[in-house]
């Protein structure tokens, strides 16, 4: 069979080659996410094993731990401002991250921030999907202690990882797979069932923990004394800590606040994404992260004075101590809970994004469920097991990478609120040519890249040093990129307006200031999207799913 035949049968049904039925503005039948599912996947998405990890790279800074509460609460506020300013064309117009960056960086320059998302997508479906693998594994151990010498290791001890615990991550892909076959629209029930499991289960372990701790207390992690670093007057101090505590806090869910367009374009209403976003995404944050810490001290002395932060590792130890039946099906149901939330973090945090970012890349050929299963068949490319292995310096890149994701979400925000002032043309978004208002020159809009590049290159050599630690910088290069996020937000959003005003382009400043207003423009998009006949556009099916394409 022929590369042309191949290619035939695996080809979906498209307009051109800018859209397929996944990566068209929704319609009012697939807008089913309300406040309720909002909330529900933000507390998967922030009430899971890397938010409980979030003291354990706070408190060894020298922050106390109240500090540390501190620095993540105004983080997470900090964060809420900045996914909801990047939702907004989302709730608004139902279009995907894709598909908006298009409007930012225009047709073909789009294709620089999609890439970076996928490329994240896969690194952390990995990552997410090796921490699963530990959480089956304490489900096996749970029904034989000696699983881990059962199975005879023949993996060589460089990579990394156990034959035993390559066995659980494959375990955990595979029961993935199924999960990854839901379309967003329609993955409620999912959220439901996974948001009640993992909260119970916080809770849980939270209330075991206080009250099991006995006489001894709590750990030196909960220690109210002051550490001995001066309160202001460098990058050491503790001001300058707690503000990049703040940071890494913004930096860990960055790809996620960038990407927020794909879930906000499903919402019922614009309300239902703005306030379910609002007031969901910072609670089960700040919860997450104080259950890790709160837990962690309280059972630090229990472990002979060791502070053991990673929940599958605190759940292993305990096993070691005590056998009993009791015990064991303890360590069952935590492990069961925690693969819950595992897969109710990785599903719509990175396989889902990244399908749709590949759907749009390859409209013709990728929709978002084959896009998905693209994600979790590469991600082993990134071998999880070494990452986990340098995990100290993995999760720094990771958070640290908010200095190039910052800028990102900072030119999102400010293209809509104020190049665009609220106003999309959605039609020229799928129109791959020099008459589309977002054609800017050979379908790159220059001030975007300008932009990005001053928001990022001066946060390099602080960025540098900290992953690593025998590169040295000054004091001031430090302390610019402890305040890496906020520093790329403001300053690509304020350079990227200022170029669209100091040098505009003529189609889009024509399509800004022309006689609609934004809530025209969206009452325009919402009635052409809801199925009506407008101006050439119609109602269509494909593949099951009701879809508006333009009339030929």
């Amino acid at each position: 069979m022929g590369i042309t035949k191949v290619l035939s049968r695996i080809a979906l049904p498209h307009d051109s080659r800018w859209t397929n039925g996944d990566i068209r503005p929704v319609d009012a039948e697939r807008r089913t996410w309300g406040f309720l599912t909002f909330h529900n996947f933000w507390l998967l998405i922030n009430c899971n094993i890397s938010s409980y990890l979030t003291g354990s790279s706070l408190i060894p800074l020298g922050l106390t731990w109240w500090q540390a509460i501190i620095a993540i609460v105004i983080g997470n506020i900090l964060a809420t401002l900045a996914l909801i300013a990047s939702s907004l064309a989302g709730a608004y117009y139902h279009i995907g991250f894709p598909v908006f960056s298009r409007a930012v960086w225009g047709l073909w320059g789009s294709q620089f921030v999609i890439w970076n998302r996928i490329f994240l997508g896969i690194v952390w479906y990995g990552f997410q999907s090796w921490v699963g693998g530990e959480c089956i594994y304490l489900i096996l151990l749970s029904w034989d202690p000696t699983f881990a010498t059962a199975i005879p290791n023949t993996i060589p001890s460089s990579t990394g990882t156990t034959t035993a615990e390559f066995v659980c991550y494959v375990i955990f892909c595979v029961i993935s797979l199924p999960a990854l076959w839901i379309r967003p629209h329609r993955i409620q029930s999912f959220f439901y069932i996974s948001s009640v499991i993992t909260i119970v289960f916080f809770l849980v372990v939270l209330i075991w923990s206080l009250a099991t701790m006995g006489p001894e207390g709590f750990g030196d992690t909960l220690s109210s004394t002051a550490a001995s670093i001066p309160a202001t007057g460098g990058p050491n101090s503790t001001a300058w800590l707690m503000l990049y505590g703040m940071m890494s806090t913004i930096g860990s869910i960055a790809a996620g606040i960038l990407n927020q367009n794909d879930y906000s374009r499903l919402a019922t209403k614009p309300g239902d994404a703005i306030w379910g976003q609002a007031l969901a995404f910072p609670f089960y944050s700040v919860i997450g992260s104080t259950i890790g810490i709160l837990v962690t001290a309280a059972t630090q002395n229990r472990l002979g004075g060791e502070a053991v932060w990673n929940p599958p590792t605190l759940f292993v130890e305990l096993l070691q101590k005590d056998t009993s039946s009791g015990t064991r099906a303890a360590v069952f149901f935590a492990g069961l809970a925690l693969s819950v939330s595992q897969l109710g973090t990785n599903l719509p945090g990175n396989a889902l994004p990244g399908g749709l970012d590949l759907a749009s890349v390859f409209p013709g050929f990728i929709n978002i469920r084959r896009g998905a299963y693209i994600i979790a068949l590469v991600s082993p490319v990134v071998n999880p097991w070494r990452l986990v292995n340098t995990a100290t310096t993995f999760l720094t890149v990771l958070s640290g990478y908010g200095v190039f994701l910052a800028p990102m979400t900072g030119l999102m925000a400010a293209h809509y609120l104020l190049v665009c002032r609220g106003k999309v043309n959605v039609d020229d978004l799928f129109t791959g040519d020099r008459g589309s208002v977002y054609w800017y020159k050979g379908g790159v809009n220059w001030r975007a890249p300008i932009a990005w590049v001053i928001g990022v290159v001066p946060t390099m050599p602080g960025f540098v040093a900290a992953v690593n630690t025998s590169i040295h910088v000054s004091d001031q290069a430090t302390e610019l990129y402890y305040i890496n996020y906020l520093y790329g937000f403001l300053v690509s959003a304020a350079v990227h307006t200022f170029l669209h005003w100091a040098v505009p382009d003529k189609k889009l400043d024509g399509f800004v200031n022309g006689g609609m207003s934004a809530r025209e423009v969206q009452a325009l998009y919402h009635e052409r999207w809801d199925g009506q006949v407008v101006d050439g556009m119609a109602g269509v099916r494909v593949d099951g799913e009701s879809y508006v394409v333009k009339g030929v």
